[in-house]
């Protein structure tokens, strides 16, 4: 669940002032360019825009829009000089993926039964996001987007290959490990997924045709049981019946996965029961059992259950005994995972680096934030946000946040400056839980904490991070104008089911361009009533997405000048001229799908800029570590490929 999805919906207009922005700083377009962008498969070229209403209920259609150019946002001081079309040098290029949310739908631990508390004008806001219409189809979807970013594989200004991609956090839903194996192997490829969980032969979930547990306020896409009413999404929001829809969507798949390496980041839905809960062993053992609650127990009202969930009380966890439930197929793979256990999971890949950002240090501390070197003059920081007491917010510990100085510290100072990239799940603005262990009083740090200590330090020029499901780019200044800007995209499970290329670029003449490019999910507008391939599945999921009655409309889409961006800021040092990296490599023999140019071994091996590799991580030794890492990476899949189910977990 995730409370800042209704929410957000209700302050937009009023908080455009206060990003900055256009209100403040009007955009301008780009220049031309010494050549233009490369537009294709980007919202550059094309956009997918809600479409006309096909009934008085008002579900839509999508259709394809206009494309979008970059708007150059000088918000943080820096000018935009002219001719820096013709001098500009690419420096990194990555795609950021982010709230991905692959759902287990047919989990007894959700509580989809809670989220119709948010259907209609005025009503409470309570569990948003507990339940959608497409929530089935998650792993299609983000199967769709990374297919998006694999077609186009540059960043479209500076045509640099991708370096990487990066989640930024809720690649889960209810942080179950099912889910997260789902999600890992989407990513990877190559490996044949089957997002199907309990019973082998049906559905079993809110969905499906259950007599018994039969209830309008979910979509029922088989349409609607003899003697029952339909539904309130088929009778008041005009969604279609589509036959056979819940068994295609648990039907096994090839995905496409990244030919680029790619890190994670843990986001709270990755880490607590429903993005809010703190997990519990009587949570954990209501997921992988026999029985879904489909209703409160009698007495509790939701404001209670959210505060016993929240406060692990053991008397509302006593309750759910009590509430009204259906019999599911028990399934063990449905465990609510711990933290460390979230990064051993990602030491079980057939993709690049092994651990996907996750370090040695990590497997031994139980920690999981890191740093990493993509380049000789930049620095990535990952940061773990998630409070693990409970609430969807986040916010860092004193350890980490002394971890975080330390980090900045190492590459800030004459003759080890770095550029640094932050990347994180939640916002600086929901950076705001406090909320602390009885035997652990220690205070959290949240995010004007977080964001005055990465003022401090002038190569720090972005952070990048997903959370609110909402394109939103903010700058934060520093005292004598610079700044960085904060870049947030919007999620893959909600509409517009986005993700977005990102670009740093020195346009050697003491600024910087952060190009910021949305990608739409490699899919068709319309499913047309097909239902025999993930994209046609993920066309319809986006589809249904759009018609979410609980926020028919394109607040997410973000203003204009949150979507296709060139945000400019003041380079903090000199920065070495560097000739534009050519990424196109060659084959490299052993690698599993005949080995594409831009295949990960390929990308890490033969197309690194010369001296990457041993320029990384300085004198940290945790940054060595993920050298040696990121060397097992190509031996595993070159050898050998993914580790088999139950093997030990690398050291």
């Amino acid at each position: 669940m995730h409370p800042d999805r209704r929410t957000v919906l209700k302050g937009m207009a009023a908080g455009a002032a206060a990003l900055g922005g256009l209100s403040a700083f009007p955009a301008r377009a780009a220049g031309a360019a010494a050549r233009p962008p490369a537009a294709a498969g980007t919202t550059l070229d094309s956009t997918v825009v809600r479409g006309a209403a096909l009934n008085p209920q008002g579900y839509v259609r999508l259709a394809s829009g206009r494309g979008e150019p970059h708007l150059t946002r000088d918000d943080l001081g820096a000018s935009a000089q002219s001719g820096r079309e013709t001098r500009r040098v690419g420096l990194l290029a990555f795609a950021h993926l982010t709230d991905i949310h692959v759902i287990d739908a047919q989990s007894p631990g959700r509580v989809e039964f809670l989220d119709r508390y948010n259907d209609g004008p005025g009503e409470p806001l309570f569990f948003g996001s507990a339940y959608r219409p497409q929530e089935f189809l998650t792993p299609q979807v983000s199967d769709a987007l990374v297919s998006a970013v694999e077609r186009v594989g540059l960043g479209p200004v500076s045509r640099r290959g991708l370096d990487f991609a990066l989640c930024t956090g809720d690649n889960t839903d209810n942080a179950q490990l099912n889910e997260l194996r789902w999600g890992i192997d989407v990513l990877d490829g190559g490996t044949s997924v089957r997002p199907d969980s309990g019973a082998t032969d049906r559905f079993e979930g809110v969905h499906d045709q259950d007599a018994l547990s039969y209830d309008v306020h979910y979509w029922h896409p088989d349409g609607t049981p003899l003697g029952k009413p339909d539904d309130n999404a088929r009778r008041l929001y005009g969604f279609p019946v589509v036959p056979g829809l819940l068994d295609a969507a648990r039907r096994p798949f090839t995905p496409v996965g990244l030919s680029i390496p790619w890190y994670t980041c843990y986001g709270n839905h990755d880490g607590l029961v429903q993005g809010n809960f703190p997990q519990s062993f009587q949570l954990t053992q209501l997921t992988t059992g026999p029985l879904k609650i489909v209703g409160l127990p009698a007495g509790v009202s939701p404001d209670d259950l959210e505060r016993g969930l929240t406060g692990a009380d053991p008397a509302v966890l006593d309750s759910l005994a009590t509430a009204p439930a259906r019999p599911v197929t028990p399934d063990p793979a449905r465990e609510v995972i711990p933290r460390l256990r979230n990064v051993q999971e990602h030491f079980r890949t057939g993709g690049a680096p092994l651990g996907h950002g996750f370090t040695q240090q990590n497997l031994d501390d139980g920690t999981a934030y890191y740093a990493f070197d993509p380049s000789p003059q930049v620095r990535g920081i990952v940061l773990d946000t998630v409070n693990p007491n409970g609430e969807s917010s986040g916010s860092l510990d004193q350890a980490q946040f002394r971890w975080l100085r330390a980090r900045l510290e190492e590459v800030s100072g004459p003759g080890r400056n770095r550029l640094v990239l932050v990347f994180s799940h939640h916002t600086i603005a929901s950076m705001t839980n406090a909320l602390v262990f009885a035997d652990d009083p220690t205070p959290r740090v949240l995010g004007p904490q977080v964001r005055d200590l990465l003022l401090q330090f002038p190569n720090v020029v972005l952070w990048v991070n997903g959370h609110t499901h909402v394109n939103r780019v903010t700058p934060y200044r520093r005292a004598d104008g610079s700044g960085f800007w904060e870049v947030n995209t919007a999620s893959h499970v909600d509409w517009p089911s986005q993700a977005r290329l990102v670009e740093l670029v020195d346009n050697r003449d003491g600024t910087l361009s952060v190009f910021g490019t949305l990608l739409d999910a490699d899919a068709p507008l319309s499913y047309g009533g097909r239902l025999d391939s993930p994209r046609a599945l993920a066309s319809l999921a986006r589809e249904l997405a759009a018609n979410d009655w609980q926020e028919r409309n394109d607040v997410r889409r973000g203003l204009i000048e949150d979507r296709n961006v060139e945000l400019l800021v003041r380079a903090p040092f000199p920065l070495a001229v560097r000739a534009p990296a050519e990424r196109t490599g060659t084959p490299v023999a052993g690698v599993p799908g005949g080995a594409p140019a831009g295949a990960a071994a390929q990308r890490l091996v033969a197309a690194a800029p010369a001296g990457t590799l041993a320029a990384t991580g300085g004198s940290d030794p945790r940054a060595i570590g993920a050298v040696a890492l990121t060397a097992a990476a190509v031996a595993l899949r070159l050898g050998r490929g993914r580790s088999p189910a139950g093997a030990p977990d690398p050291a």
